[in-house]
Order: C-alpha cells, then sequence, then structure tokens
C-alpha cells in the first residue's frame, strides 16, 4: 500500500527522502535513468521486490511528481513509465550515492545486479578516444535489448534496437560486470558460451576495455 509517511522536517534533505527515501523507491528511479520502462521491465530489475511493493513505489513517485507514464504508439501499445523533468535531476544524485557505495561491503548469498547498473557503469566509466569515429552496439542482457552509442567521446545508453549496429553484445548483466573489470575474461565467457559477439568485435573489445572504475 502507498505510504504517506514523513519526517516532518522542513530541512531539504529531510523533504527528499519524504519523497525517495522509500524502501526501492531509488532503486525504481535507477532503473528509469537510463529511459522508459514498462512495469515488466521493472520488475524483471528488482527481482526482491514484489509486484505490489513497484506498484506502490511507482504510484508514490507518479504523485509526487518523479515518475510520469504514458502509452506508447501503436503497434506497441504499451504503458511505460519515465522520470520527469525534475525526476531526471535525481541522476547525479543517484551516480554519486553509488559512487560512494562501491566501498561498502558487498551483500551476502546471491545478490542480485541489474542491466541499468551495468550499462551506466559502463557509460561513467568508459574513457572513448574523442577522434574515434562514432558506433552503434547492440546489448542484448537477458530478455532486454540496449543501444550503445559513442560519438566524439561520449557514450549513450537507451533500450531499444539499433538501426544499424556496428557490433553486438549477448551476455547477462553479470557476465558483462566481470568482463568491464576484467577485459580478458571476455574470451573465456565466449568459450563457454554465456557471451557471444557479432559484428566488429575489435571495435567491442575497445569499448569493453576502456572502462576504468
Amino acid at each position: 500500500m502507498p505510504t504517506t509517511r514523513t519526517y516532518g522536517d522542513r530541512c531539504g534533505i529531510a523533504r527528499a527522502l519524504d519523497v525517495v527515501g522509500e524502501r526501492w523507491a531509488l532503486l525504481v528511479v535507477r532503473e528509469l535513468l537510463l529511459g522508459p520502462q514498462r512495469f515488466s521491465d521493472l520488475r524483471r530489475a528488482l527481482p526482491r521486490a514484489s509486484s505490489n511493493m513497484v506498484a506502490d513505489r511507482l504510484r508514490e513517485l507518479e504523485g509526487h511528481g518523479v515518475v510520469g507514464r504514458r502509452t506508447l504508439p501503436p503497434p506497441a501499445g504499451s504503458t511505460v513509465y519515465e522520470l520527469t523533468p525534475w525526476g531526471r535531476e535525481l541522476e547525479p544524485v543517484v551516480l554519486a550515492l553509488g559512487g560512494w557505495g562501491i566501498r561498502a561491503p558487498q551483500p551476502p548469498g546471491q545478490p542480485t545486479l541489474s542491466a541499468t547498473s551495468v550499462l551506466l557503469f559502463l557509460r561513467g566509466g568508459a574513457q572513448v578516444d574523442p577522434a574515434a569515429p562514432p558506433a552503434a552496439y547492440r546489448f542484448e542482457l537477458g530478455e532486454t535489448v540496449w543501444t550503445v552509442r559513442i560519438s566524439s567521446g561520449a557514450v549513450e545508453v537507451e533500450p531499444g534496437e539499433p538501426a544499424a549496429p556496428d557490433a553486438t553484445l549477448r551476455t547477462d548483466p553479470m557476465t558483462l560486470n566481470d568482463v568491464l573489470a576484467d577485459p580478458r575474461s571476455l574470451d573465456a565467457a565466449v568459450a563457454d558460451g554465456r557471451a557471444e559477439m557479432g559484428g566488429d568485435a575489435r571495435a567491442l573489445r575497445r569499448l569493453l576495455g576502456s572502462v576504468t572504475s
């Protein structure tokens, strides 16, 4: 059930937490940083959150003006959720929180890792030569396809199919995370079937090997 709890504190930090401080709220925001997502996409990305929990957080965030929803035109016709302009202002806050939290202990057991998390790391850590020619890549991570573009040294990531990708990569978020940490592990991942490359493999390797933490 959506909550209306408040800290009752006039401080801007407390008022911000009134809006995005509930459990899972900031992770919903994280999942929308790279573009609109369907409810089913959010559920897959947050497997430890129940459907009701995700629905409650979306309703709260929508009610606060952080998230909006719209229906895609035919033939898709799906309802997608996306950050509003005010919600998008949370991006540097969320990324800074992630940079701070990277030094925290790893969670026990078998922690999850969403495609968005890994792609945000790729986007933020890739050191691409500004003189390199523009390129587009198709990343298939689990059940979702992403477009990764490089141009003038910048990396952009968005959900959906690229028109004419220069290279493709099919894998899972955990394997991609391992490859970004150690590009030499890509060959082993391809050999044992955890990853599959297509197109300009050299350009893809350059991109994956350009990430610095």
